[in-house]
């Protein structure tokens, strides 16, 4: 259960008002702040107020504006990590989700114990990256990470980054010219096991290349066939 003192702000944008309104109630007593919006619309406007949230809960079936354009135009300007609340065994549903910058999965109907991991593994990587703030900054073959500043940046380019993304990167250029398993990227950074069909490693470290190939015609992150990744050192 969270404290008072370090007060996480929820929001959640889903048309099923019964649901949502459980899931405020379970999480309040949990010790999260948690605020609903009942359509895609009213979500985007919430989402991009003057409220700060530390987690957005995103349902894909919404009148007015579906989950996916919600989070797409979230996305050209928020960082805010998203848990998208998916129909289950819809793989398309999850996929198109990672592509446009979702952090995390969970399929309908869910467990409520197993929402409260997942928003649990999310927030503790966001207080893991401000613990990191000691560090100094990471700079290799072109690339720049500060932890501290919660900054990357590529060829002198800033790098517009969700929170699963600069974990991502974090982790590989701390291990820089080694090998990362799908598995620890999957533990250390969404912390859960990686199951046998789940891409979704796949697809954060695909829409972050993206985002390098921007910047940089040079491949800075390489594919080790069958066995994780590697940061190219030069």
């Amino acid at each position: 259960m969270y404290t008072s003192e370090s007060l996480h702000r929820i929001l959640i944008i889903d048309d099923d008002a019964e649901l949502a309104s459980m899931l405020k109630d379970y999480l309040e007593n949990e010790g999260l702040h948690v605020t609903l919006a009942n359509d895609g619309e009213c979500g985007l406007q919430v989402a991009t107020g003057k409220d700060v949230f530390d987690l957005i809960l995103l349902d894909v079936m919404m009148p007015k504006l579906n989950g996916f354009e919600v989070l797409k135009r979230l996305r050209t300007t928020h960082s805010t990590p998203v848990l998208m609340l998916t129909a289950r065994g819809d793989d398309y549903d999850r996929i198109l989700g990672l592509e446009l910058g979702a952090d995390d999965y969970l399929p309908k109907p869910f467990n409520h114990r197993e929402l409260l991991a997942r928003i649990s593994a999310i927030l503790r990587r966001l207080a893991l990256t401000t613990s990191l703030s000691h560090q100094q900054d990471i700079k290799i073959n072109g690339m720049l990470i500060s932890a501290a500043r919660q900054y990357a940046e590529c060829e002198g380019q800033p790098l517009t980054l969700t929170g699963t993304e600069f974990s991502i990167l974090h982790l590989l250029m701390t291990h820089a010219g080694e090998r990362v398993t799908k598995e620890a990227i999957s533990h250390r950074v969404l912390e859960k096991k990686l199951s046998a069909y789940d891409r979704s490693i796949d697809m954060h470290v695909s829409n972050l290349r993206r985002k390098l190939a921007i910047v940089s015609d040079q491949e800075k992150i390489k594919t080790i066939r069958g066995a994780g990744y590697l940061l190219v050192t030069g």
